[in-house]
């Protein structure tokens, strides 16, 4: 009996098996998140303000890339940010895909409910600990609904000046990164080929038009901005933060002085975001089959701040992050992701712009990506030189773990660059 014919068509059939399973995939889904009633929504310490009503949707959205055996989640969250004791119980109901694979950032909306537990001058918190069970549960159904939802893709990353009227720096006009990064996937096979699974925008912005002070349970500019480049090219859009600490916001100024803090301003700059990204991503060469790569370290901080001491203390849920009961130190996980050209590095908080530029310089690719409040929030981080320096960082020193948080991120976030692979030329 001739098996030679046998033989040539397992041997295709290994090949192809092979193949597939080197295959660059990506998935994308959503959930739903805006709470059913009125309860506290908070801009950050601080006693948190009971909302009169709603403006958009809350979101929390996924992307999920695969190729081999590598598989990352990135999540969004609408919130001024998400503490880890919250993202590992997610993580714990994510299937196929290693915690420590699955990042998830927070939008920094200043109108989303309270997700750390802040206590008022009495130390009661103002959180929902059942929306936030639920929020828990959502955030997991999404990822694994975008698992489910794998298909074969190509990428298009870039990096470029978001121009116009977007963002300023409140303590110094022009003390801010205007680049913005574009991460979009698209579908090659089926009917859905050559259209976006998913469009990710990274830029450095307070989403805070509406704040607080509006009273309003809101995504802010981020509704608006998914809103535009989903009717525009369809798929699903995510905001992945930057390092907008101290004080990047968006620029509602006004030529008569005045602010434009209302809604119609927060699709004035969504659009107006969701406009340029599309823009600087659309001549972006396709690339077929990228690469994946993703790695996560530990590290920790000193918490050296009073005024963060008694949030870790007195908060039910940031008190979870801490490694001692003296509340001493904390620590947080760091992600490091290649996919394709893009070089993308977490910050678990509110990194200033000089921290953001220095380590953007350091990164081994010319489409740096820095994922802010990623992780965790573990407010502002500053380098020892910045900290307490001149009385406008009075505030952001005050709201920090430390002198030394923004030099240990720096000498951290280096070493793990230097020891990560380059990403695709």
């Amino acid at each position: 009996m001739n098996l030679k014919p046998f033989i040539s068509v397992l041997i295709l059939l290994i090949v192809a098996g092979n193949l597939n399973a080197q295959t660059f995939k990506a998935g994308a889904a959503m959930r739903n998140i805006t709470p059913k009633t009125l309860i506290p929504i908070s801009g950050g310490m601080g006693t948190p303000e009971i909302p009169t009503g709603f403006k958009g949707e809350l979101t929390v959205r996924a992307i999920v890339l695969e190729k081999g055996t590598t598989r990352v989640a990135i999540v969004s969250v609408d919130n001024i940010g998400w503490p880890a004791y919250l993202g590992d119980r997610s993580r714990k109901l994510i299937k196929g895909i290693a915690p420590e694979n699955v990042l998830i950032g927070a939008t920094h909306a200043h109108s989303c409910p309270d997700a750390y537990g802040f206590t008022d001058e009495n130390g009661n918190p103002g959180t929902d600990p059942k929306y936030l069970d639920w929020c828990v549960t959502q955030i997991a159904e999404a990822v694994n609904e975008a698992v489910s939802k794998l298909e074969t893709a190509s990428l298009k990353t870039a990096v470029g000046e978001a121009k116009g009227k977007i963002a300023y720096n409140y303590y110094a006009e022009k003390l801010y990164d205007p680049r913005m990064g574009v991460i979009q996937a698209i579908a090659t096979s089926g009917k859905n080929a050559g259209k976006p699974i998913a469009t990710l925008v990274n830029y450095a912005t307070h989403p805070e038009i509406l704040g607080t002070d509006r009273k309003l349970i809101s995504p802010d500019l981020c509704g608006p901005l998914y809103d535009r480049i989903e009717s525009k090219v369809g798929g699903m859009a995510i905001f992945m933060n930057s390092a907008q600490g101290g004080m990047v916001t968006a620029d509602t100024r006004r030529e008569n002085g005045k602010e434009a803090n209302d809604w119609d301003e927060c699709i004035r700059i969504g659009n107006l975001m969701a406009d340029e990204a599309l823009k600087i991503v659309e001549p972006a060469k396709e690339q077929e089959n990228p690469d994946l790569y993703c790695a996560s370290k530990v590290i920790t901080f000193p918490i050296n701040s009073e005024a963060m001491r008694f949030v870790f203390k007195h908060s039910p849920l940031a008190a979870q992050a801490a490694k001692n009961n003296d509340f001493s130190t904390v620590s947080t996980r760091l992600n490091l992701v290649n996919i394709g050209k893009a070089q993308v590095v977490t910050i678990p908080g509110e990194a200033l712009p000089n921290i953001g530029f220095y380590v953007k310089r350091k990164m081994k690719s010319d489409q740096p990506f820095l994922f802010g409040l990623t992780n965790d929030a573990f407010g502002y981080m500053l380098t020892k030189e910045d900290f307490g320096g001149f009385e406008r960082y009075n505030y952001v020193s005050r709201t920090s773990l430390g002198e030394m948080t923004g030099n240990i991120y720096e000498e951290e976030v280096i070493k793990f660059i230097n020891e990560s692979p380059v990403p695709s030329r």
